[in-house]
């Protein structure tokens, strides 16, 4: 993982190179109060004062200069403003003129991730230092960074280093940083116990057999919440194979789980007062002998019995069985991340993840605070007049609706069913995946939803604390 705890210091007055911001709409003005020598120079970047565009500015001396950087308002700065300048800037020190980075310290962290796993010819990340006056928000930034890529990490991962097994020494590597204790289910335990997992994995090699992992971390008389991720490995479609063009990118299939471990180590990093439950249905939907097929009848935890429509609808199933056991602790509040449909991103595209819940407060917070930490959300309707669409002639339930109709949502209700009623709850189908690189946020793995969710737990849980 890219160590990021070095590129933002308290500033002690060291040297460092100045970045002047300016708001877009006022290039003009600025520009008339600079002297000839700086408009020439400007001019020769093209810097026209753009939101994004940036410029060096010379000084007195050789080695004296400072940047002139467009922002859309620099009395607002949003995430990622400062993004461009940490991705282009030299190596070396560098402070705002006025006033304290806030928001867009994250973004210029994220900017220097960099994953080089499998590139030792590399050169290391460079090192851009951000210095700030704000040194109260240091710690809760990196963390927020350090979850980021972690995320990223996770998921850039290819499926062969990132099997079951690797999300459990995930699980336990974070789980040791906090204190918290973790609990792997496996085996003829899991199969009786969690039968649509067992089912799910069970085509798979021995050594990437399923499981269900669970960490447990706070203080038992604080109010309960439960996390779940959908952690398939890699997703062949099972029989009902995908084609070769929609395995590519299924080494991120396992992107909620990323997500439900990247906000579990939020949550623990911030000791905010709750008792925390991190779920993670982890299985390899792979093709053997063995393989659950079309038209099998899976029983489950709950006890709800589910027709197999089709074999790649298989996020549904593990997270059925994961939410049932989150539900019996009986949590206050109960959230899951998935790349659980394809639904989704027609949708809403990439960059969105979508929002379901039982609770229109829930909703209207994610719309709030996603857009106050850049971290958006969009809600999509638990239509009930669609439960048809998942009805079995012979079992309870299908995992598949019939027609090519509102996928997403059908989904969602598919887990609804597995969610005790009186439970607050929030499905995100996240894409976990950026299709192309903007500044802060480079093409691949990415975390998309799971600042805004934690940012709701804090407007939940730390006022009690």
């Amino acid at each position: 993982m890219t160590d990021l705890s070095d590129l933002l210091k308290a500033d002690n007055q060291q040297p460092a190179r100045s970045i002047h911001l300016i708001s877009a709409k006022d290039h003009d003005t600025w520009l008339a109060s600079q002297p000839e020598r700086v408009r020439a120079l400007v001019a020769a970047q093209r810097f026209k004062g753009k939101a994004g565009e940036q410029a060096i500015l010379p000084g007195d001396g050789a080695d004296d200069w400072s940047v002139v950087a467009a922002v859309a308002d620099k009395s607002a700065l949003g995430t990622w403003c400062l993004a461009r300048l940490a991705e282009t800037l030299p190596e070396g020190s560098y402070r705002l003129a006025e006033g304290t980075p806030g928001a867009a310290a994250l973004g210029w962290l994220t900017a220097q991730y960099r994953f080089d796993r499998y590139r030792k010819d590399d050169a290391p990340a460079g090192g851009r230092v951000l210095l700030t006056s704000g040194v109260a928000q240091i710690d809760a930034t990196v963390q927020l960074a350090r979850s980021v890529a972690l995320v990223r990490d996770m998921v850039n991962t290819p499926a062969a280093d990132m099997g079951p097994p690797d999300l459990e020494a995930a699980t336990e590597k974070v789980a040791k940083l906090f204190g918290a204790v973790v609990t792997t289910t496996r085996g003829d335990a899991l199969e009786q116990g969690y039968p649509m997992i067992h089912a799910v994995g069970k085509a798979a090699d021995k050594s990437f057999a399923p499981r269900l992992i669970e960490m447990s971390w706070g203080d038992p008389a604080h109010p309960r919440i439960a996390i779940v991720g959908k952690g398939i490995c890699f997703d062949s479609g099972g029989l009902d194979i995908k084609p070769s063009s929609g395995m590519r990118l299924m080494k991120k299939d396992m992107g909620g789980a990323a997500h439900a471990l990247g906000l579990a180590r939020l949550i623990m990093a911030a000791r905010l007062p709750v008792r925390l439950h991190m779920l993670i249905a982890a299985a390899e939907n792979a093709i053997s002998g063995n393989a659950f097929r079309p038209g099998d009848i899976l029983r489950t935890r709950k006890g709800l019995t589910v027709e197999i429509g089709n074999t790649d609808a298989e996020g549904r199933l593990v997270l059925g069985d994961a939410l049932t056991r989150a539900g019996e602790e009986k949590p206050e509040l109960v959230i899951d991340f998935a790349t659980l449909t394809g639904a989704a991103r027609v949708a809403v595209g990439p960059d969105l993840p979508a929002l379901f819940t039982n609770d229109d407060a829930l909703a209207a917070d994610m719309a709030t605070l996603g857009a106050q930490v850049d971290d958006p959300t969009w809600r999509l309707p638990l239509w009930d007049g669609y439960a048809d669409m998942l009805k079995s002639d012979v079992a309870d339930i299908n995992n598949a609706g019939e027609g090519g109709f509102a996928g997403a949502i059908t989904a969602a209700l598919f887990l609804k069913r597995f969610v005790p009623d009186d439970t607050a709850w929030l499905h995100l189908d996240t894409f976990a995946w950026r299709p192309s690189g903007k500044p802060g946020r480079p093409k691949g793995g990415e975390a998309l939803g799971m600042r805004a969710v934690f940012r709701l737990l804090q407007q939940r849980y730390e006022r009690t604390s």
